[in-house]
């Protein structure tokens, strides 16, 4: 059996999911916007983030 000690440690990828978080956020957007207007992706912008607000609260 191999020893589990001696693996490197696992990549640190919180900084790439953040990054393609806003990414994607950002063309859902745009497509939103395009389709149903800027009142309709104000909204869907306002319901994001109540939703990371109230993840944040359930956190802390």
């Amino acid at each position: 059996m191999r020893d589990t000690n001696d693996r490197p440690a696992a990549p640190n990828y919180t900084t790439a999911c953040v990054v393609m978080f806003g990414i994607n956020l950002t063309w859902i957007l745009m497509a939103i916007w395009v389709v149903w207007g800027l009142l309709a992706a104000a909204a869907t912008g306002w319901a994001v983030n109540r939703v990371i607000s109230r993840i944040d609260a359930a956190r802390s």
